[in-house]
């Protein structure tokens, strides 16, 4: 199995919620369109579909959102897909962002991973943790 490898930095986020669908109830999941830019050791794009839910208790929710990444990563170019579930317990988070099995395209196929994201100060920073095959 190749060494695990770790790439860090910085990415925007841009948020477009979905409107409702006509006689849909507001408390039905919300949906919304991701688009973000990594910049780091990661230089890509990415777009993606997120629902959520916030509860009625104060600080609960949940997301799932599936996103597709594209550019250069260990100077390999290609795709991959993340899968997010999140979840928020009455303040307290919990966030599992993982590479989708063999949705690496390009130099990045048999791509494997695990992602984190913090915002902090206004930023969001994300630390990959990745195995590529050949490594």
């Amino acid at each position: 199995m190749a060494p695990a490898r770790i790439a860090r930095g910085l990415f925007d986020l841009r948020l477009t919620a979905q409107p409702l669908e006509p006689g849909e109830a507001p408390a039905q999941p919300a949906r919304t369109l991701i688009h973000k830019q990594f910049r780091g050791d990661l230089e890509a794009s990415g777009m993606g579909q997120m629902l959520s839910f916030r509860s009625a208790t104060p600080g609960s929710a949940g997301y799932v959102a599936m996103e597709r990444v594209e550019g250069r990563l260990a100077g390999r170019s290609g795709s991959f897909v993340l899968m997010h579930l999140g979840e928020m317990t009455r303040g307290a988070p919990q966030l599992s962002v993982r590479v989708v099995p063999d949705s690496g395209t390009g130099e990045l196929a048999g791509l494997s991973g695990d992602m984190s994201i913090e915002a902090r100060n206004g930023q969001h920073l994300y630390v990959f943790t990745y195995r590529l095959p050949g490594e």
